[in-house]
């Protein structure tokens, strides 16, 4: 737990995502307060702008009125920046994490840069825009209209409008680690051969030498968890460089290996100009090997390790993705609670910090570009269009640049159930797979679709697929015929499941099962839990199944949705949109993938009872529960395959009854209850 706390300390003070610290040759000063806002080409006067602190989106409280067509236009955010005296003869850079979805940046009204694509950061240089002794304005025009060449053309998710992630000031000297590599730490660390003994390193600097006629040397040190140095190289610099390579070798590398040992080195790189350090940056280093097998799924350090977990989007009700660093706290704490060992982020670049929780956490991460269904069901998409082609290129090589140094990362995605009714997209897909090639040789490429056959299985190193069987028709166990369908048909291609699930309103219940309609508007937690319990035993069954993504770890927006008897949200969450109510589904799979020991009593929430003879279900992974009913026991038995315990055939009394549930074991005693009410004297 000590040596935890000493990784998350140390990853806050990552390059781009720190606070100024007093004596460091690199200031970055963050700039979320102050921020003035109103939307753009209002015509009424006098209009009072709104104070905001960033993260802020305008749309976090639209979403759930039903509104298919929520506001999406252009906003300006205006603040004041006072000039330091300290920054004479230095570099200034604003440095924005997110701002979605078009951003047009202006100092002093004079127009800087303009960036397309809201879930990717940019930098630009601000030095020559700025006045001395004086308040600079910044102002940011945003907008998130719809627009034929910024991605996502559409999705079933909203996009929200704003400067929805942090923005920073990074103060340099003229000579420096660049920050305009695409936005990156301007800093990759490559791990080149792994194994017991050695572990081969590469660093690659990016820099900016604009400053002649000074001797420059950079000193690269890599430091374990407990800050001992086990690696450091001085090199000098030629005049005319722009990059700098490194290699190191570790000694008996201490290997990243998942959830087990999440074990992270720091590497930090200094810039000595005439022998004074005027630049420094540090970044992890996860040491891991990892592969794909078709037939035995994924291997992390020579060891078979089962990918499962949930999709996740950036969404919190009330807040949108203008998340705060508590809201990524808690649904990292959520994922590790259920046992999850990896993570699918959809569907595009999520915010840095998520990734820095995901290193110290030893959580797998799938990050993949908002190249979501182009043209959704109507459009045609234009994916051969130049200007869309070239915004996923970008896209695609900010995402793997400015995360290019988290070890969680295995997996970088192309895409997201493309359609093919107007054009095919194989040869632009081929493409951006060289790309991510390019750009990173060292990870997988993956994609995830919805077709059954074998038409994207040659544009990515591996494949998944979005499946729905019990929801959106079919039966609960196809998925286990459609999984050994595609593994016979195609025996080299290593096949995962990107997406499945099932809708619940935890309002809504059944005693009969009976299956409810995708698109209506009851959506019992009942078949939810029975979905996932038969999905899940069939993916469970077959190990050559590379990864198992819950759709989805907690609800979310989507304008085009109104089902479940709740407008605008996608209710496949098993944890409430404001995340304060965990479904039961979380804790069928909480029972088989945690080792925590765990007890907990479905049908809480089911209190009013139509029948008198029912079925009490419990979730376990201890060895027996035992059931009481009206302080009366009625039964110890033991959880099957799946951590299920099952007393069927219990009769309850009219009125109220007290349902509980109890076990122990190694010093450890659980208990969980509810109160389940029958008939019409609910006043007993």
């Amino acid at each position: 737990m000590k040596r935890k706390l000493l990784i998350t300390l140390a990853t806050c003070f990552i390059t781009l995502f720190c606070h100024a610290v007093a004596g460091m040759p690199r200031t970055i000063l963050n700039l979320d307060s102050g921020w003035n806002f109103h939307f753009s080409y209002d015509i009424r006067k006098n209009i009072a702008p709104q104070p905001v602190t960033l993260p802020h989106t305008w749309n976090a409280t639209d979403v759930l009125n039903g509104q298919l067509h929520y506001y999406r236009g252009a906003g300006i955010y205006n603040r004041q920046l006072a000039y330091d005296p300290a920054w004479k003869d230095k570099r200034v850079f604003l440095y924005f994490e997110g701002a979605n979805a078009v951003a047009d940046v202006l100092v002093n009204n004079k127009f800087v840069t303009e960036h397309k694509g809201g879930y990717t950061a940019f930098c630009a240089e601000i030095t020559s825009y700025i006045n001395a002794d004086t308040n600079n304005a910044i102002t940011v025009q945003v907008s998130n209209a719809a627009r034929m060449d910024v991605l996502p053309l559409t999705g079933d998710f909203n996009v929200f409008g704003g400067l929805h992630r942090s923005v920073w000031l990074i103060v340099t000297n003229k000579n420096c680690i660049t920050p305009l590599d695409f936005a990156s730490p301007g800093v990759y660390i490559t791990p080149t051969s792994v194994n017991t003994y050695q572990a081969g390193i590469e660093v690659l600097t990016k820099l900016s030498l604009p400053l002649k006629g000074h001797q420059m040397e950079a000193r690269t040190i890599i430091k374990d968890a407990a800050q001992q140095i086990v690696g450091s190289q001085q090199t000098i610099i030629g005049a005319s460089d722009e990059a700098l390579l490194q290699p190191f070798d570790i000694k008996k590398p201490h290997l990243w290996n998942g959830r087990r040992d999440p074990y992270l080195y720091q590497v930090t790189v200094q810039l000595f100009q005439d022998h004074q350090l005027i630049d420094e940056v540090t970044q992890p280093l996860g040491v891991r090997t990892f592969s794909v097998d078709a037939q035995t799924g994924f291997v992390l350090n020579g060891q078979h390790l089962d990918l499962h977990g949930f999709g996740l989007h950036e969404d919190v009700k009330d807040r949108g993705s203008a998340l705060l660093k508590a809201d990524h706290q808690k649904d990292m704490a959520l994922i590790l609670e259920s046992g999850a060992t990896a993570v699918r982020l959809t569907h595009y670049p999520h915010g840095n910090y998520f990734y820095q929780l995901a290193d110290t956490s030893g959580i797998v991460v799938w990050t993949e570009i908002p190249l979501v269904g182009p043209g959704g069901y109507t459009g045609t998409g234009f994916i051969n269009s130049p200007e869309l082609k070239a915004h996923a290129q970008q896209i695609l090589r900010e995402m793997i640049r400015q995360q290019y140094n988290h070890p969680s990362i295995i997996f970088w995605g192309l895409f997201n159930e493309l359609k093919l009714d107007y054009d095919d997209p194989r040869e632009f897909l081929t493409g951006l797979q060289a790309l991510a090639k390019k750009e990173d040789s060292s990870r997988i490429i993956t994609c995830a679709t919805f077709l059954d056959t074998d038409y994207f299985n040659t544009v990515s190193d591996v494949i998944a697929w979005n499946k729905y069987y019990g929801w959106y028709g079919g039966r609960f166990k196809d998925i286990g015929t459609w999984a050994d369908d595609m593994h016979k048909q195609f025996p080299r291609k290593p096949i995962a499941v990107s997406e499945y699930g099932a809708g619940a309103n935890v309002l809504q219940h059944q005693e009969t099962m009976n299956a409810p309609a995708a698109d209506g508007n009851f959506h019992p937690e009942e078949w939810q839990t029975a979905y996932h319990e038969a999905n899940w035993e069939e993916l469970n069954a077959r190990p050559f199944v590379w990864g198992k993504f819950v759709w989805a770890l907690a609800d979310f927006s989507s304008a085009i949705r109104t089902e479940g008897n709740i407008n605008g949200l996608n209710d496949k969450g098993l944890v409430s949109y404001d995340r304060t109510t965990k479904k039961d589904a979380f804790y069928f799979y909480k029972a088989n993938w945690s080792a925590e020991p765990m007890l907990y009593l479905t049908g809480k929430r089911f209190s009013q009872r139509a029948s008198a003879v029912t079925s009490v279900k419990a979730y376990t992974n201890m060895a027996n529960a035992t059931l009481y009913i009206n302080d009366r026991n009625r039964g110890t038995a033991s959880p099957d395959s799946l951590g299920r315990v099952v007393w069927a055939d219990v009769t309850l009394q009219e009125g109220k009854n007290t349902i509980a549930v109890k076990t122990a074991g190694n010093g450890i005693i659980l208990r969980d209850s509810c109160i389940w009410i029958f008939g019409h004297s609910s006043s007993k």
